[in-house]
């Protein structure tokens, strides 16, 4: 049986916490025969917890993710999966507590078509996985379009302006150590939009779901992943507009190939001073339409 089905709809503020107090005991390195006794102490562990998502009524997916930000992955998550095209095809989102975990009810308009787009998961979604339980091979490339080149390049100034801002952003990384952070950087390097997941790529379904809900397109910014750029990441932001992807550890072979088949501009390996690019290009830093200057911190949506 459904738990959520006898259960109240829960608001954001009551979502299970994304972090835990959890107990621990330390030992330090000793250089003589004694051994130092360990030391009892406490540290935040970034929070794993089942999240069941349901389409009218009926169960599609179970993602192992952190429990921050579930409406914003609903909608990220449904983007993504092929579930909808447009943010006014999700008519309601609820969040449910569970015994363990939370489940998200998703209600959606009707589509005689949607069933036909839908690529039903056989397994549990792993943390580190993004196409967990897919049925063949032939559901791997969900982005259905390859980007224009109307857009001009994002200058690179403003993806290392970006780079420098995003680690003051990622509080729960800040408290744990342990979550993936994907942003949303405008064209001058602003970042406006931060979500962290202990999954690379729920965070950037939370992040998607995110632009969604904010009606914000991404075409004339860019996108920051504080991970490994896998081609479901690469998927992914082709599929919610992006021109640019940025990742701060290497991207696999097949990301970079789909980044071509997507005429998606892909950078890795970005560090403060230096970053690769290994498909399309960056602007030149003497962009006139990208002014220097700090951000205002209160501009970030978290």
């Amino acid at each position: 049986m459904n738990e959520s089905l006898v259960s109240k709809p829960i608001a954001s503020h009551e979502l299970p916490p994304a972090t835990r107090l959890m107990q621990a005991h330390q030992r330090m390195a000793s250089s003589g025969p004694i051994q130092a006794v360990p030391r009892a102490t406490q540290r935040l562990i970034a929070a794993e917890i089942p999240v069941s998502f349901y389409l009218e009524g009926a169960p599609y997916a179970v993602m192992m993710a952190s429990p921050n930000d579930a409406e914003d992955f609903a909608y990220g998550f449904c983007l993504t999966e092929g579930i909808v095209v447009d943010a006014r095809e999700i008519i309601s989102v609820e969040v449910h507590a569970l015994a363990s975990g939370i489940s998200v009810e998703i209600e959606l308009s009707h589509d005689p078509l949607r069933k036909r787009r839908l690529r039903r998961r056989a397994i549990a979604g792993r943390t580190g996985c993004g196409i967990c339980g897919i049925g063949s091979i032939d559901q791997l490339h969900r982005a259905p379009w390859r980007a224009s080149g109307a857009a001009l390049p994002v200058p690179a100034r403003s993806v290392f302006a970006a780079l420098g801002r995003l680690g003051p952003s990622q509080r729960l990384n800040a408290m744990t150590g342990a979550f993936h952070a994907a942003a949303f950087c405008s064209r001058d390097g602003a970042v406006r939009f931060v979500r962290e997941d202990v999954g690379r790529h729920n965070a950037l379904d939370k992040l998607i779901g995110a632009l969604m809900r904010a009606a914000v397109s991404p075409d004339d910014g860019f996108i920051v992943v504080t991970s490994r750029a896998s081609f479901e990441l690469v998927e992914k932001a082709a599929i919610i507009g992006a021109r640019t992807l940025v990742a701060i550890s290497a991207p696999t072979s097949l990301a970079i190939e789909r980044a071509h088949a997507l005429g998606l501009t892909l950078a890795a390996i970005a560090r403060a001073d230096s970053l690769l690019v290994f498909c399309g290009a960056l602007g030149a830093d003497d962009d006139p339409g990208v002014p220097p200057g700090p951000q205002d911190s209160s501009a970030i949506q978290v």
